[in-house]
Formats: structure tokens, C-alpha cells, sequence
């Protein structure tokens, strides 16, 4: 009776580990000398998404997926300010 809870609690423990494996932070790509705000904008984000892994590890994950759904919301922040940074770079480029 108990080998059905075990593997069961292996393979959740497998699932977050290969969870938290494949996620990581954002980068910090864009240039502060070029776009200042931007890449200021970018920090936070970053911070953001640390500030929020820090709360998933002290609760054991166990938040309803929210936090995780707004790391990746912050990954799409991340990459929409490189693409905001490269847009500027084009149009100094005219």
C-alpha cells in the first residue's frame, strides 16, 4: 500500500525539480548606456522574477501556479523591452 504514495511522491518531486531546471531568469540585455530606461525597466523585471522565485521556494511551490504563470509573464516583459531597445536602435539608425 505504501509503494503507490511513494512513486507517486517521486514523481512530483521529479516534475518540480525538472520544473524549476528549465525555467530561468531573465536576462539583462539591454544596453544602459544606449536605453537607459529600458534597460532600468529590465533590471526590475529581473528582480521581479528573482523576488518571486524566492516566494515559490519558501511556500514549496505550493501557489496555485500563479507565480509561476507571472514568472513567465516576466519573461515576456524581458524579451518585449530587447525588442523595444532594437526598435529604437532602427529608428536612430534613419
Amino acid at each position: 500500500m505504501k509503494k503507490p504514495y511513494v512513486v507517486s511522491s517521486v514523481l512530483a518531486a521529479a516534475v518540480a525539480i525538472g520544473g524549476f531546471a528549465f525555467a530561468q531568469a531573465p536576462k539583462d540585455n539591454v544596453s544602459k548606456a544606449a536605453h537607459p530606461n529600458l534597460n532600468a525597466a529590465q533590471r526590475l523585471s529581473t528582480q521581479a522574477y528573482e523576488k518571486i522565485t524566492a516566494a515559490q521556494e519558501a511556500n514549496e511551490f505550493d501557489l496555485a501556479g500563479h507565480a509561476a504563470k507571472a514568472k513567465t509573464l516576466l519573461e515576456q516583459v524581458n524579451s518585449e523591452l530587447k525588442l523595444a531597445a532594437q526598435a529604437a536602435n532602427k529608428n536612430k539608425a534613419k
